[in-house]
């Protein structure tokens, strides 16, 4: 299968990609099908099934509300975020459901909206969409979302096909040992590499115009965070920390041994991932990368370069989103992104390496020396649960983002001061990841049903 560096940084909405960016996309897939086989104007009722995780912890992602969106005719990437509660209150008051944004239909949330413990054959995060004629049922299909806002249909899964390109890339490449034979065999760099492969979707003009709209994207979203206070929804009553976090940095700005400092630094990359994850939880629009619950740390770490390396423009945020996309890319293909499937690593664990490739990417290192800061990055966060307290995404999310934005940098400085030669390579430890998450027992899997999702609850 081929992946482009754009189906990893899409730009959505909070709190969560599996659980929020792909059922929105799911849902207006289907009202789209509905649409273009002639069936809208016959559709009585719609009914939607939530599966597993989906489930689980749908509830505190907001899985409900995305998929009410996403038949409204939403998707994730052109949404405004303001006007969901709106929608809802609407919906809720009238039990009307304007389907694709044009044909009113009846929708009662106790009998239309359903919650179901099973889990599906195919992957946690699951959902079907059924919709009834006058005369009986018109359409139904089964949707999994496999991570990242991916998503694929019942007909995908039961042919295990996790994505339907099949575009011919020029240098195409599914571990990280083929991706540096490629490089050495063509004297590229991993970021050129991608831009070749990218073109094969889109001109060169149009991928760094796409990729620096990624980059703007991600920073307004810092810009949202640091500018907001006040308490997160769902009702855990976690603080915004990024505000005063920021206003303290800057009355410290003209500090001449900030930069220096290390302290001050990891401040710095700490007010941007907490940012992030403070307005991803709080149903702003951000960028996976590669998901909602790890989208601060690409975003940290070249927020960080962009702001404090002297003639950081354009082209590195370009060649640092590229060469990110490169790992992701390998995460996805040889293990999972979900923290439905694998836990928090293949979320936390693949953004770490994202972000300590691009850094070192940038920062001037060879192809090896960038797969050994991404084998660092990743290494180091193997095993992490994915846990979230109340199935919100907000503890230890947004602190964990954080932690895993410096560790990266540490990643990238350590691989830096090397050769590029190391013992552990990142398709092994990419293949552990893999293996650990399949070893995890399923309540260490995004559904809230053990760590510290228990045992942060006071009894």
């Amino acid at each position: 299968m081929a992946i482009s560096v754009f189906d990893l940084f899409k730009i959505g909405i909070g709190p969560s990609s599996s659980h929020t960016v792909g059922p929105m996309r799911a849902a207006y897939d289907f009202v789209t099908a509905l649409r273009e086989s002639d069936l809208l104007e016959r559709v009585a009722r719609v009914e939607v099934h939530l599966y597993g995780s989906l489930s689980a912890t749908g509830a505190g992602h907001g899985t409900d509300r995305a998929v009410i969106m996403g038949l409204m005719g939403e998707r994730p990437d052109q949404i405004d975020p303001a006007i969901v509660g709106p929608c809802l209150e609407e919906l809720l008051e009238a039990q009307t459901l304007m389907l694709d944004n044009r044909w009113a239909i009846p929708f009662i949330w106790a009998r239309d909206m359903q919650w179901h413990e099973e889990s599906l054959p195919h992957h946690p995060n699951a959902m079907t969409l059924i919709a009834y004629g006058h005369a009986g049922e018109l359409c139904r299909n089964t949707f999994y979302s496999v991570g990242g806002g991916f998503v694929i249909d019942e007909r995908q899964a039961q042919a295990g096909e996790l994505d339907t390109d099949t575009t011919v890339l020029p240098y195409d490449f599914n571990t990280a040992e083929e991706l540096l034979a490629l490089c050495r065999m063509h004297d590229m760099r991993i970021s050129e590499l991608m831009m070749a492969n990218e073109k094969a979707w889109r001109d060169e003009a149009e991928i760094r115009s796409g990729l620096w709209r990624i980059w703007e994207a991600m920073r307004e979203c810092v810009d949202n965070g640091v500018s907001h206070e006040g308490v997160l929804p769902g009702g855990l009553n976690v603080r915004r920390r990024a505000r005063k976090l920021h206003q303290r940095l800057l009355a410290t700005e003209d500090d001449n041994s900030l930069i220096a400092s290390t302290f001050s630094a990891m401040d710095w990359v700490n007010v941007f991932a907490l940012a992030v994850n403070e307005e991803n939880a709080a149903g702003g629009r951000m960028v996976t990368a590669p998901t909602n619950g790890a989208a601060g740390i690409v975003p940290a770490v070249l927020h960080y370069y962009m702001k404090f390396q002297p003639g950081a423009c354009e082209r590195d945020a370009v060649d640092f989103l590229l060469t990110a996309g490169a790992v992701g890319i390998l995460c996805k293909k040889n293990a999972s992104i979900s923290g439905a499937e694998v836990g928090c690593q293949g979320e936390v664990g693949s953004a770490c390496a994202m972000a300590a490739a691009g850094l070192a990417e940038v920062m001037g290192a060879t192809p090896a020396q960038v797969e050994n800061a991404a084998e660092i990055g990743l290494e180091h966060n193997l095993g992490l649960t994915c846990d979230p307290v109340g199935g919100l995404v907000q503890v230890p999310c947004i602190e964990r983002n954080a932690i895993a934005s410096v560790k990266a940098i540490n990643a990238a400085q350590m691989a830096l001061r090397g050769d590029g030669e190391h013992f552990i390579s990142l398709d092994k430890a990419i293949r552990t990841m893999r293996d650990t998450g399949r070893d995890m027992q399923d309540k260490y899997k995004e559904t809230s049903r053990g760590g510290l999702a228990v045992n942060a609850i006071e009894c």
